[in-house]
């Protein structure tokens, strides 16, 4: 009796073993909430033509995708991080650290940032520069860096609406809060000719003293919800919202966007890099995890198919901006032979 007891737990034991261990039988992607409306759409379409199980597509931004992803390999861990912006030097040393050698990078398309505010509200045309002025927490008093001393747009420069500046944006985790303090304040700093030379001597530097954001009421981190960034902008007078191009085109019967040097944010504008905060969009993927977690190569194909993020595809439809034909191609191929990406430069 107590060797076919012992023989039975035993059995238990392999049994349980197995399943700590078996595959799991989605695809699980995380990281970007502008990605994901996109990731989202794709899923849906995988599911319908595949029949297999939906993926699981999480938001929690760029930086908690990608450190989710980098956790480690296997079916615990995420099989794609969807990303508004490259991965940093920083991450892709902590995939490897951890067991997470071959990664795929995946170029999907291009989104801007935009700067919107409720159709009831001023129109804004804002100079790079000026939204260094009016949201960094260290702001330039004539040759000075200060801590921000601007309540209002007006103050900031002529012709901007006298109004208190409000705006709703995405926390430090977001792949667009990245994008953002590069395009935008990095950016609009890098246009005042004292921070230009303090750029050029001492970059690090520069970056420390200039892109934090305010912390005074003037910016308020909104989370990772742009949908909620969008539902806040309506609902708060004169508050403006910095979020995706997508989640403008979704809502373009209720809010609108500011222009920024003169160029509003249009797909046109967005895809040739005159609307000055344009970025590109991607996926990463764990290459270990190909041909183990069932349909991940599918998913892949689907994401970079004609259908979905090809000129006139579905994605399109949902505000993202189509790569040229000639990468567009290239990624497509990059998904069958996807070869490692080599680490980034910083």
């Amino acid at each position: 009796m107590n060797k076919l007891l012992g023989a039975a737990a035993a059995i238990g034991l392999l049994a349980a073993a197995d399943n700590a261990y078996a595959a799991r039988d989605y695809v699980w992607a995380a990281g970007s909430s502008t990605v994901f409306p996109f990731s989202t759409r794709v899923a849906e379409n995988y599911a319908k033509k595949t029949g297999k199980k939906s993926p699981k597509i999480e938001s929690l931004g760029t930086g908690g995708g990608i450190k989710m992803f980098c956790g480690g390999a296997g079916e615990k861990y995420p099989d794609i991080a969807n990303a508004s912006r490259p991965m940093k030097k920083s991450e892709f040393q902590a995939c490897q650290k951890a067991g997470v050698k071959d990664i795929v990078e995946l170029k999907i398309g291009f989104d801007g940032i935009v700067v919107a505010m409720d159709k009831k509200s001023p129109d804004y045309n804002f100079k790079l520069e000026q939204l260094y002025l009016g949201l960094a927490d260290n702001s330039l008093r004539g040759t000075q860096l200060v801590k921000n001393p601007y309540k209002t747009w007006n103050e900031v420069g002529p012709g901007l609406p006298k109004t208190r500046i409000l705006v709703y944006g995405p926390p430090p985790t977001s792949g667009t809060r990245d994008a953002w303090v590069e395009l935008a304040i990095d950016g609009g700093a890098s246009k005042l000719p004292t921070l230009a030379k303090m750029k050029a001597s001492d970059e690090a530097g520069f970056k420390a003293k200039v892109s934090p954001m305010r912390t005074d009421g003037g910016w308020v981190d909104a989370g990772e919800n742009d949908n909620a960034i969008v539902g806040t902008i309506q609902k708060t007078p004169n508050a403006l919202g910095v979020f995706g191009y997508s989640f403008l085109e979704e809502n373009a019967n209720s809010i609108k966007a500011a222009s920024v040097n003169g160029v509003k944010p249009t797909a046109q504008a967005i895809a040739s890099g005159a609307y000055p905060l344009s970025r590109s969009l991607y996926i990463y993927v764990k290459k270990s995890q190909i041909g183990v977690t069932p349909g991940l190569k599918e998913f892949m194909s689907e994401f970079v198919s004609d259908a979905a993020t090809g000129r006139g595809g579905y994605l399109q439809g949902r505000g993202l901006i189509p790569l040229p034909p000639k990468l567009h191609m290239d990624m497509k191929a990059r998904a069958q032979s996807a070869p490692p990406m080599p680490a980034p430069k910083s």
